[in-house]
């Protein structure tokens, strides 16, 4: 809720047939649950996508291709975490706190990070297709720095894509008998913005899901299925293990996007619209979880990157210890003071410990 001095004229610009109904508010219950777990769960994503993006640009060794578009995964992933789940903050005083810019700017990094996860998880499996089923071509085409190329690319395309959310995205203020309701909502009727709901729902859900099942069916099918080519026998464990990693995190997107996505489709048939506030936050929370289960998931399924994250975290213990000591001896260590008496004869040097 806005604390305004202007709510009573608000009010008093009413016409006084018009009967003012108190303001909604969500329960505690509700509210309490929803920051709790948004903090819960950006916390652990935050550390988490970060601990990814550093062990990939700092240990040589996993600096692979497939690699390159986990980093660009952590980074949107990150946004999202960032742009969506830290404002719950405003579930506190029910209002948008952090105004017009806000609300254009949020929105549009919401979508950007959404559309840049989707797009690097369509081009990691794209590339472990082409790793796997044509490994004589893989040579030449899987590389980091053609990887790189294409992840400079998705984010470009989706940067230019999501600038339509600054146009169609306002501030809006409601008057309640008992105050004012800041919201971010929509400037555009429902009747034009669920076709851009759908867009978005076949762009960068539909097609990379379709993708993924088809482009992963024929790699089960290489992998597990058939007699390995000469060229991938030596490797196969390693790629069964970073491929079922892969399609793990394919999955867990489809699962967990799959209640909001589910929502948005239904209400788009239905008046008044389904919004439960229960349901609404199980959705967000399941965003939030896709957003930062995926180092988990690293970690728990690659070898490499649990040792690669076990390397890590020494060495910042390690950072964290060499710095404390040198404080302590920096604390410890001899200083001189000249010293004058106040009969101006000159002191000795005091050694002081």
């Amino acid at each position: 809720m806005e604390n305004t001095t202007d709510t009573s004229q608000d009010v008093l610009n009413f016409t006084q047939s018009e009967v003012l109904i108190n303001m909604p508010q969500n329960s505690i219950e509700v509210q309490v649950i929803t920051i709790v777990l948004a903090l819960l769960i950006c916390g652990v994503g935050i550390a988490g996508n970060i601990m990814v993006v550093l062990v990939v640009l700092r240990t040589k060794h996993m600096m692979t291709p497939t690699n390159c578009y986990l980093v660009s995964l952590a980074i949107a992933d990150l946004v999202v975490l960032l742009a969506a789940g830290l404002p719950n903050i405003s579930e506190v005083v029910d209002s948008w706190i952090y105004g017009y810019a806000g609300c254009l700017c949020i929105t549009y990094l919401q979508y950007l990070g959404i559309n840049v996860s989707s797009c690097s998880i369509t081009a990691f499996t794209i590339e472990r297709y082409i790793a796997i089923c044509h490994s004589i071509k893989a040579q030449f085409i899987c590389t980091v720095s053609r990887a790189k190329r294409i992840i400079a690319c998705v984010w470009i395309f989706t940067s230019l894509y999501c600038i339509m959310w600054f146009f169609l995205v306002d501030t809006n203020k409601t008057v309640y008998a008992d105050g004012v309701v800041v919201s971010c909502g929509y400037r555009v009727s429902r009747n034009l913005y669920m076709p851009i709901y759908f867009l978005d729902f076949t762009l960068f859900y539909v097609i990379p899901l379709i993708v993924a099942t088809v482009l992963y069916g024929l790699i089960a099918k290489i992998l597990f299925m058939s007699p390995l080519p000469t060229s991938l026998n030596d490797r196969s464990e390693v790629l069964k293990s970073v491929t079922k990693m892969l399609a793990v995190v394919v999955i867990l997107f489809a699962l967990l996007w799959m209640p909001y996505r589910t929502l948005v489709v239904v209400n788009s048939f239905m008046d008044p619209p389904y919004l439960n506030t229960w349901f609404l936050l199980f959705c967000r929370m399941c965003i939030y979880v896709n957003s930062a289960i995926n180092p988990i998931i690293y970690n728990l399924m690659s070898q490499k990157f649990r040792a690669a994250f076990k390397k890590l975290c020494n060495v910042m213990k390690d950072s964290s210890r060499e710095s404390h000591e040198q404080t302590e001896q920096e604390d410890v260590s001899v200083k001189s003071v000249n010293f004058t008496d106040d009969c101006g004869d000159t002191g000795t040097m005091f050694s002081i410990a």
